[in-house]
């Protein structure tokens, strides 16, 4: 446990930066899917502001949705400290393992500070890259990468420039099981609509049970939560047809509080 729960002043924060950012990503890739995870985002980029100052620094942060007149510097840091301390975890029911590694060209040398700053507080390692063998680069990093993914994501990068000063990668890997699971008989291939027009042949698991939902009558969307082992749980918000766009639009800290109120 900690002495001073300094993560709970960034959550608000983080929160509204997930959304803002959701949205803006929705706005732009119009029927595409969309896949990211908000803290990783703002973690990696709280742990580049140790490296930046003055205006660069100030953008930075409250890009990131702080406000700066009431959270401090150190205190945005130390938080997220905090916060991977608290997800990264490794045990026989859940594995969610969450972290930054920055790549620096060879012949750059961060200043000592930083680098003893972004390893104690976001655990972050760094390479000495040599972009100039982009080819030797790549394997440098895609290896790093399917090493920390257990082989789940392979080939982050390629193509890298010679010219690249830092890379700054990201990575998640989260795996669980069902608290009640899916019996692989009843897996069977359905169409999934990719959107209006396509369809795709995937599995499709199948269970009777009874699990927590709400029908969010003013958005019109089912909420339905299925627990996994290990005090984890998947939230699928499932807007009724036509109403994709009103459900994301009211994506806000005080929408998904009501609905974690009304799944109790």
């Amino acid at each position: 446990p900690f002495k001073n729960k300094t993560f709970v002043k960034l959550v608000p924060s983080n929160a509204d930066f997930a959304f803002s950012f959701y949205k803006l990503v929705a706005s732009e890739a119009t029927d595409q899917n969309i896949f990211f995870s908000p803290i990783s985002i703002s973690a990696s980029f709280a742990m580049l502001a140790l490296g930046a100052k003055s205006a660069t620094l100030t953008q930075i942060l409250e890009g990131l949705a702080f406000n700066l007149k009431k959270t401090q510097e150190q205190e945005i840091h130390e938080g997220f400290c905090q916060l991977l301390h608290m997800l990264n975890r490794s045990d026989s029911e859940l594995q969610l393992s969450l972290g930054n590694a920055l790549f620096i060209e060879e012949t750059l040398k961060p200043l000592q500070k930083f680098l003893d700053d972004v390893k104690s507080f976001y655990e972050s390692e760094v390479f000495s890259t040599d972009f100039n063998n982009s080819s030797g680069a790549e394997n440098q990093i895609n290896n790093y990468i399917e090493e920390k993914t257990n082989g789940k994501i392979v080939k982050l990068v390629e193509n890298l420039d010679p010219l690249t000063a830092m890379v700054l990668v990201n990575y998640v890997f989260f795996k669980a099981h069902w608290e009640k699971p899916f019996s692989t008989s009843y897996t069977k291939q359905e169409d999934f609509f990719v959107d209006q027009k396509t369809s795709v042949k995937v599995d499709m698991m199948y269970r009777k049970g009874y699990y927590r939902n709400y029908f969010d009558e003013e958005l019109s969307c089912w909420l339905v939560q299925i627990p996994y082992n290990g005090n984890a749980a998947a939230l699928f918000v499932l807007p009724d047809e036509g109403k994709m766009k009103q459900v994301e639009d009211a994506l806000l800290k005080r929408t998904v509080s009501k609905w974690e109120k009304f799944l109790q």
